[in-house]
């Protein structure tokens, strides 16, 4: 299981969940987003209607009758209904039901360095787990660890 933290600095969840997302979907793999904050989620809805690099990025809000068939789903809870083995915690607060996906996304801010880093530790020397650090430098995201 894979663990990918990502350090925003300045660029907004959004953005960077719309390309984890089209990447994702180009290797015909789902991805279950989790938010706790609704308003962040119908912001990210509005979002992936147009991404700028296609016209929109296939995706529901949780909770319709078309939740098993959605390859992008936002959510509040991290219940993959979708079928997704793939995870972005989009708020920052870490979820141990990340470890039960295949790969978790774990974006966070500079105001949740603290809950990050001891995520990060809480996951160091647990079998089967893989962690990376990404931070942007000069518009590009550096694997730092």
């Amino acid at each position: 299981m894979l663990v990918d933290f990502y350090q925003l600095a300045g660029s907004p969840p959004e953005q960077i969940i719309a390309s984890i997302a089209g990447k994702l979907l180009k290797e015909g793999e789902r991805l279950l987003v989790v938010m706790e904050d609704e308003g962040a989620l119908a912001r990210l809805d509005r979002l992936l209607w147009d991404t700028g690099e296609a016209s929109f990025l296939p995706h529901a809000l949780a909770g319709g009758p078309d939740d098993a068939r959605q390859p992008i789903l936002l959510s509040t809870t991290p219940d993959p209904v979708n079928g997704a083995r793939n995870l972005a915690v989009a708020d920052g607060e870490w979820r141990e039901a990340a470890l039960t996906f295949e790969r978790a996304f774990h974006l966070f801010d500079e105001g949740q360095l603290t809950q990050s880093r001891q995520a990060w530790k809480l996951l160091s020397g647990r079998e089967g787990v893989e962690r990376r650090y990404w931070a942007q430098e000069d518009g590009r995201w550096v694997n730092k660890g």
